[in-house]
């Protein structure tokens, strides 16, 4: 490992402002949170306000058809990158995806204020629509980025509120011209809150993360009949709220019977026609099941849907299901995860290595390049919600980490 000193540090101050500055867009009132779904206006002001900041810094800054923001440091090579997204859910935080891309920014300012210029050039990348609350699959812009899906396929995805990728990508001016897929880095590393208890708990400062879940989301589609709540007989009911609320449970104790890691959400129900006395037409919900294992994620998909199918059936009612979004678990670059946690140790922080629970746009970066996160504690274990919250003490370890890994990467 090459010197890691001390003396070479981000500025935490001037972070916490550009956070605090690019959280202000989409604030919601009366919290520390913001939301600026994907491709929304409030995306594409947080988004003009990034690019205002890689200008300031004298990037080549570069746009793909599906809105990735990719800015690279002058110098010849393909570059070290950093980098995460700044959409965020409806009700999200200010660290979540944001610091890895602000942080990036700070790396860059840090080693041109300090006269440093490193073999490879530096480089941090926006990705689009990460977080897949308005346009699923999520990492949609990593995806198409590193050829995972076609670009033509991307543009043409239907949101939630009924908007169209493409459409919308040149609505708010983010329609570029570079080719894809992107440029290959030399290596990718991203910074990001853990999202999760582990490293508070443990009281751990750092995380070097080795992989990340798998992650299956399916939407559920359960059609029976509307009928009159008062006078239709238990025994004579199709009732797709009882398959949905069945199904519900069966996903939890599943969860708790093939163990942790292993999780299962329903996070989104729709009932039509969604009145306190009419027994309902339909049911719609959504099925998110991660774990780190290939095998144990199948086996839970198969044992859901076999469930799912045998109690809609019971019921008297048809199903039809939609894949959301598929991916396999990610397992990281050892040299990169080993330098995270080497680099962690050298600048005195705590560190434990361990995997990440979401989804991250390093794991589609890591089809292509070596590749790695560093997490930061979150307190609490709250993310996806205006409370998050991670110390400025916490974020300085988190960036220093990424900066003097980012710089050996450049010299290695």
């Amino acid at each position: 490992m090459a010197d890691v000193t001390q003396e070479l540090s981000i500025n935490i101050d001037r972070l916490s402002q550009r956070l605090a500055d690019l959280a202000a867009i989409g604030a919601i009132e009366g919290t520390e949170g913001c939301a600026r779904l994907a491709l929304t206006d409030e995306d594409k002001a947080g988004r003009d306000l990034v690019v205002t900041w890689m200008k300031d810094l004298g990037l080549d800054i570069t746009i793909d058809g599906i809105g990735n923001i990719i800015a690279v440091m002058p110098g010849e090579g393909p570059p070290v990158m950093c980098g995460s997204h700044i959409d965020t859910v409806r009700t999200g935080g200010r660290y979540d995806g944001n610091l890895g891309v602000l942080a990036g920014l700070e790396i860059i300012e840090t080693i041109q204020a300090a006269g440093i210029t490193p073999s490879r050039p530096l480089a941090v990348g926006v990705f689009t629509d990460e977080e897949g609350a308005r346009f699923a699959p999520d990492m949609l812009g990593s995806l198409v980025y590193v050829g995972g899906m076609p670009l033509e396929e991307a543009l043409d995805i239907e949101g939630i509120d009924g908007a169209v990728v493409g459409p919308e990508l040149e609505r708010i001016g983010y329609n570029g011209s570079a080719p894809l897929p992107g440029l290959v880095p030399h290596a990718f590393v991203e910074l990001h809150v853990e999202q999760g208890p582990v490293l508070e708990i443990e009281g751990v400062t750092v995380g070097a993360v080795e992989s990340v879940q798998g992650i299956s989301w399916t939407e559920v589609v359960v059609t029976g009949q509307s009928n009159h709540a008062g006078t239709t007989p238990m025994h004579l009911r199709k009732d797709p709220g009882f398959v949905a609320a069945a199904c519900t449970q069966f996903a939890r104790e599943l969860a708790l019977e093939l163990g942790h890691p292993h999780v299962a959400t329903v996070g989104r129900v729709e009932l039509h026609p969604n009145l306190v006395n009419v027994v309902a037409a339909s049911a719609t919900f959504t099925i998110d099941l991660r774990n780190t294992n290939e095998a144990t994620l199948q086996e839970s998909e198969r044992r859901f849907h076999e469930f799912l199918t045998a109690t809609a059936e019971a019921e008297g009612c048809t199903v039809e299901t939609r894949t959301l979004a598929r991916f396999e678990p990610v397992i990281f670059d050892p040299v990169v995860v080993d330098l995270v946690e080497s680099t962690a140790t050298a600048l005195g922080y705590s560190v434990k290595r361990m995997p990440s629970g979401a989804g991250h746009d390093a794991q589609m970066l890591a089809r292509v390049c070596p590749t790695a996160m560093v997490f930061t504690p979150s307190v609490n274990g709250i993310s996806h919600n205006p409370a998050e919250y991670t110390s400025p003490e916490d974020l300085l370890a988190g960036a220093n980490v990424m900066l003097h890994t980012m710089l050996q990467l450049a010299e290695g």
